[in-house]
């Protein structure tokens, strides 16, 4: 009888420890995002029609998937932003060509917005926690750069409602993460990232991604930089 206790015991305790590993991974459209992300920030065309396919088959939809490749222009610019969308473009007509169906999803509601500055403002207060009270560092050195900023990426496009904040962290995380150089504005969109909700756990394995499909020194790079954050935090 002891025994018996004890092994259904042991099969209480591994059920609870493999839900709770299994709440703290990435689902199957956050780890697509994550390679669609990374890989359009390096420009590897081949490697993204891999991940675009992926994320359809992942259960992504036609817009979702546009609205990732419309934001990561403000992170690695128009041409690779462009290149990518007219690659998922030439890869939707051959999936049809196959008999596929793709799903293309929700369109993004109308914002009429005259306080786009303001509006961006809050966002960003929303996103990092923190309440800006007086520009600072390049935001004041260069106000033109704030200005953007707020009225067009945080404004502008986080308004969008066909992702979520927290999908667009990560279109951002996996974007810096795969690009070299940008080591301050990644620290600054994990801790963005964790204050949506995502885990460190799930940014691990979002890194691990970042070793699968740019480079370990890359995935390394991010790893010292979640770590660098989470320090910030305790």
């Amino acid at each position: 009888m002891r025994r018996t206790h004890f092994i259904i015991g042991l099969l209480f305790i591994f059920l609870i420890l493999n839900t709770t590993m299994t709440a703290q991974d990435l689902d199957a459209k956050q780890q697509s995002i994550v390679s669609i992300s990374a890989v359009t920030a390096t420009g590897n065309l081949e490697q993204l029609k891999v991940t675009l396919n992926t994320g359809l088959d992942a259960g992504l939809t036609i817009n979702e998937i546009k609205e990732v490749l419309v934001q990561l222009y403000a992170y690695c610019g128009f041409p690779r932003s462009l290149n990518a969308i007219n690659t998922f473009m030439a890869l939707l007509e051959e999936r049809k060509s196959q008999g596929k169906k793709d799903i293309t999803g929700k369109e993004a509601s109308v914002v009429n917005d005259s306080h786009k500055y303001q509006t961006g403002k809050q966002t960003l207060q929303k996103l990092t926690g923190k309440e800006e009270k007086a520009l600072a560092g390049a935001n004041a050195f260069a106000p033109a750069i704030d200005t953007f900023l707020k009225e067009h990426l945080f404004a502008d496009i986080f308004s969008r409602d066909v992702l979520t904040y927290q999908q667009r962290e990560l279109v951002t995380v996996a974007a810096l993460a795969a690009m070299t150089g940008v080591e301050p504005q990644l620290q600054a969109h994990i801790g963005i990232a964790i204050n949506t909700g995502i885990t460190a756990p799930q940014l691990l394995q979002a890194f691990t991604i970042i070793d699968q499909y740019v480079n370990k020194k890359q995935g390394d790079i991010a790893r010292t930089a979640l770590d660098k954050v989470i320090a910030t935090k305790k």
